[in-house]
């Protein structure tokens, strides 16, 4: 009997981590009925996390198939602010004295319109209104998942929703005003970016565009985020403005970073190391990961080179799966056993980035690869 762990990234605007890793386990029953099966949905810091990490602190044990193990945590309802300051309902993750936020769920631009699109005013206040919430819920120890954000305002929306709830003693130091949380709070930031805050390499030059921003605004942007910086640190007698991760989530990073001491952690590596995955491998025949697109970029600190490396030092084969594959023979280099396409030649991408078309790609590949 085979041992498969499943462990695929979101296809971004068609599944989940944890739909593309179902469709990918019908498919290996259908061929290999008796194959033991693990499955562990994953995300970077962004698109999923939060449901990620949901199934990473439940007990890492084999998922027959349709199994949902318990233990999990709890999911918890706020109603926060939108990008747009409108009022919307936003989860997190609550197991003991841990919080798991994803900021996509109260800042991300899914939640905005291609019209709406505005980073010159898109806030992470709602950010902010959750990390409040969990700490007035006792949370002692908040992970933060930074990706898909709407925002470039360097986490001061964030800062003033902190600044805005009272919570009790008087800990730590805002600009021009004090922020109040407790200094037993702990943060950790989850993040597969590594830019800096300002620069040709930072939030605004590097991600701006995508949310909406004119080549003016992104100078725009930029400007007012060293403005920030250098006040801040002016204010702090500290700089992150060039730490790793500064520039993730429109410059979120650098506010936590800067402001609350947080530890910056890649996002895969922390939800690994939560799921004890490299247990998990031990005695693995093969680990099945994928994402969307996969390309030279692939290898360049995204979520399936993490999932790679880990199985590399135990010798276990690793197969790709993406939507579109190009560089083919690059990803066969670096390691990968076997890379495969799911879309057929020919299928129009509206019809492929179906939900129901995805994942009768995804079952349809497994039976012919594996």
């Amino acid at each position: 009997m085979k041992k498969i762990i499943v462990a695929i990234d979101s296809f971004k605007g068609c599944l989940t981590s944890a739909e593309a890793n179902q469709a990918a386990c019908e498919g290996i029953f259908d061929k290999m009925p008796e194959a033991e099966v693990v499955q562990v949905p994953v995300s970077d810091g962004g698109e999923g996390f939060l449901e990620a990490f949901q199934a990473a602190m439940g007990a890492p044990s084999p998922l027959t198939f349709g199994h949902i193990p318990s233990g999990r945590g709890e999911i918890v309802e706020v109603n926060v602010k939108d990008p747009l300051m409108r009022t919307i309902v936003a989860q997190y993750l609550i197991k003991g004295d841990t919080a798991v936020i994803e900021m996509a769920k109260a800042s991300g631009l899914t939640l905005l319109s291609p019209e709406e699109r505005d980073p010159m005013v898109a806030t992470s206040y709602g950010t902010g209104q959750l990390v409040v919430d969990a700490v007035r819920r006792g949370c002692k120890h908040i992970i933060v998942g930074l990706g898909g954000s709407a925002t470039s305002d360097c986490g001061i929306g964030m800062l003033e929703a902190m600044h805005n709830a009272p919570l009790g003693d008087i800990r730590r130091r805002l600009p021009k005003q004090e922020c109040i949380i407790h200094n037993d709070v702990r943060f950790t930031i989850a993040t597969d970016v590594t830019n800096p805050l300002c620069g040709e390499n930072g939030a605004a030059h590097v991600f701006a565009t995508q949310k909406g921003a004119t080549h003016e605004q992104v100078l725009a942007l930029d400007a007012r985020a060293k403005r920030f910086a250098e006040a801040s640190a002016k204010h702090l007698g500290r700089d992150c403005q060039n730490m790793p991760g500064a520039g993730a989530a429109g410059g979120l990073g650098y506010a936590f970073l800067q402001y609350l001491n947080a530890d910056c952690r890649s996002g895969i590596d922390l939800l690994l190391d939560t799921v004890h995955f490299d247990d998990l491998l031990q005695d693995a025949d093969l680990v099945i990961t994928g994402e969307g697109s996969a390309d030279r970029q692939t290898l360049m600190g995204k979520l399936p080179f993490g999932i790679l490396q880990r199985a590399k030092k135990q010798n276990v084969p690793v197969a790709l799966i993406a939507g579109r594959i190009a560089d083919e023979q690059l990803l066969l280099d670096a390691g990968f056993a076997r890379v495969a396409c799911i879309t057929p030649p020919g299928i129009p991408l509206e019809i492929a980035m179906q939900p129901a078309t995805a994942k009768e790609n995804i079952r349809k590949t497994m039976i012919q690869s594996i």
